[in-house]
C-alpha cells in the first residue's frame, strides 16, 4: 500500500501536467519585424475559403512614429494566402485600411476595415487580385479589430465602432465608442453601400452610470471620466476612462435560452470591457424593426435590471467568438489573466499597462449560452509577460481551429508592441468538449 500511493500520485500529477500543456505552442511566422524596437505587428485576421485556402491579413506599423533615414511613419496592411494548411504563405497584396478582417460572403472574398471611414475591398479569384477600396459611409471616425462575422437569414452581420468625439474624452477614446451592427444580404455586392444597413448608435459615455454598477467594484481603480489617471504618480501606469470596444456579434438560437427571440430579430453584442477588472465583458443588444432599421439598446435581465456587464473569461482584453453548428457551442479565444491584483507600483517593467492587461497566455473556452464558460485549453504562451500571444483571430478548418496571433518573442519591444504575427493550429478542437 505504501508503494501504491506514490505511484497513484505520480499518475495523477502526470495527467494534470498533460492537461495544461499548450495545444498549439509551435507556430509559423507570417511576419517578423526587421526592427522590433520601432516596427510592430497588429490586427491579425484569418478566414478559410471553400477550396481550403487560408487567407490572412495583418498590419505592420511604427505606431505613428518616424522611423529610418527618411524619418517616415510606417504603416502597411498585408494579405497572404496558404494552400498547405498554413505551413507556407504567399504575400499577395497590400491594402490601405486598418483594423480589418477577411471573410467570405456569397461567391466573393472581402476585407472590411477602416481608413477613418468604413472601407471594403473584394476579390473574385480567391485573394489573388483585389478591387479598389470603396467607403461604405461618408463621415465619422471608426474603430474595431478583426472580430467575428455572423450569418443568419441569408444576411451577414458584423460590427464596426464609431467614435463620438464631442464627449470631451482626452485619453484613450473608448468611452466615446458606439458599437454599430451592420447588415447586408450575403450574396449581394458588399462593396455597394446601398446594400448595407447600419444600426442606431449607443455611446458608452452616454449610458454608463457609476451608481448602477451593482457592487461589482466597477471601476476597480480610481478613474477620471474624461482623462487618464496615473496609478503610480506622477506619470506611471495610466488608466483611461471606462469604455467598451472590439465587438463580437452573437445570436441565441436555442429556444430554451432566456434571451432567445423566436422571431430571429434580436442579436447580442459581446465587447471587451475596460473596467480595471478582469473576466467581465460588456454587452448590448440590437433589434431589427419591421421597417428594416435596427435599434441598439442595453440588455434587461428577467427581473428588469439593466445589464452592462456579464462574466466572461478574458473579457478585459480583445477576444474572438465563433459559433460551431456541429457542437452547438460558442468558442472563444482570448487572454488569460494571472496577476491582476498586484499593486500597480509593484508591477515588473516587462508588464504592459495596468494590472488587468496581461497578454502572454492565449486560451480557448466553449459555452452553450455565452454565460457559462468551460475551459478548453491553453493554446500557447509566451515565456515572459513581454512575449505576448494575444489579439488573435480564428477560423475553422475541418476538425481544426486555425489561429492567427499578434505575438512577440524575447526581442519584442513590449507586450503591446510585438514583433511576430504567428499562425497556430489546434487539432481536433471538438474533442476538447467534456
Amino acid at each position: 500500500m505504501r508503494l501504491l500511493f506514490p505511484i497513484l500520485l505520480f499518475l495523477v500529477l502526470g495527467q494534470l501536467q498533460a492537461q495544461i500543456r499548450p495545444l498549439a505552442q509551435d507556430y509559423v511566422a507570417l511576419w517578423e519585424s526587421p526592427n522590433p524596437r520601432h516596427i510592430y505587428g497588429y490586427t491579425p485576421g484569418i478566414c478559410r475559403l471553400d477550396s481550403g485556402r487560408l487567407v490572412a491579413t495583418h498590419e505592420i506599423s511604427s505606431a505613428g512614429k518616424p522611423v529610418g533615414p527618411d524619418a517616415q511613419a510606417v504603416h502597411e496592411a498585408r494579405i497572404l494566402t496558404s494552400d498547405d494548411g498554413g505551413k507556407t504563405w504567399i504575400h499577395r497584396a497590400n491594402f490601405d485600411m486598418s483594423f480589418a478582417r477577411p471573410f467570405v460572403a456569397g461567391k466573393s472574398l472581402y476585407i472590411l476595415g477602416r481608413s477613418k471611414k468604413v472601407g471594403i475591398i473584394r476579390s473574385d479569384d480567391d485573394g489573388i487580385t483585389w478591387s479598389d477600396r470603396v467607403f461604405l459611409n461618408d463621415k465619422g471616425i471608426w474603430h474595431q479589430s478583426a472580430c467575428n462575422v455572423h450569418f443568419a437569414k441569408g444576411n451577414i452581420y458584423l460590427v464596426m465602432e464609431k467614435h463620438a468625439p464631442l464627449r470631451g474624452i482626452q485619453s484613450w477614446q473608448i468611452g466615446d465608442l458606439a458599437p454599430v451592427l451592420m447588415r447586408a444580404k450575403a450574396d449581394s455586392d458588399l462593396t455597394d453601400r446601398k446594400n448595407w444597413t447600419f444600426a442606431s448608435e449607443l455611446v458608452f459615455e452616454d449610458i454608463w452610470d457609476a451608481d448602477q454598477s451593482n457592487y461589482f467594484g466597477i471601476p476597480f481603480h480610481p478613474v477620471d471620466r474624461k482623462k487618464a489617471t496615473f496609478l503610480v504618480p506622477p506619470k506611471g501606469r495610466s488608466i483611461a476612462p471606462l469604455g467598451w470596444l472590439e465587438t463580437n456579434v452573437v445570436e441565441f438560437t436555442d429556444p430554451d435560452h432566456i434571451w432567445h427571440d423566436p422571431h430571429g430579430k434580436t442579436f447580442h453584442l459581446w465587447m471587451r470591457a475596460h473596467t480595471g477588472l478582469t473576466n467581465y465583458a460588456a454587452i448590448a443588444q440590437v433589434k431589427e424593426n419591421d421597417d428594416g432599421s435596427m435599434t441598439t439598446t442595453l440588455v434587461k435581465s428577467p427581473a428588469g435590471k439593466t445589464m452592462l456587464y456579464v462574466p466572461c473569461p478574458g473579457g478585459q482584453m480583445r477576444f474572438h467568438i465563433l459559433w460551431d453548428e456541429k457542437t452547438k457551442l460558442y468558442w472563444m479565444l482570448g487572454s488569460q489573466s494571472t496577476d491582476s491584483m498586484i499593486r500597480p507600483d509593484r508591477m515588473s517593467p516587462d508588464r504592459w499597462g495596468t494590472p488587468d492587461n496581461e497578454r502572454h497566455r492565449l486560451v480557448l473556452h466553449f459555452s452553450k449560452n455565452m454565460m457559462d464558460w468551460c475551459f478548453a485549453g491553453l493554446v500557447c504562451t509566451g515565456a515572459t509577460p513581454k512575449e505576448s500571444r494575444h489579439y488573435a483571430s480564428m477560423c475553422m478548418d475541418g476538425e481544426d481551429l486555425c489561429i492567427l496571433s499578434r505575438s512577440g518573442d524575447e526581442k519584442a519591444y513590449s507586450a503591446h508592441n510585438g514583433n511576430v504575427i504567428s499562425f497556430h493550429r489546434v487539432k481536433k478542437f471538438r474533442s476538447l468538449v467534456y
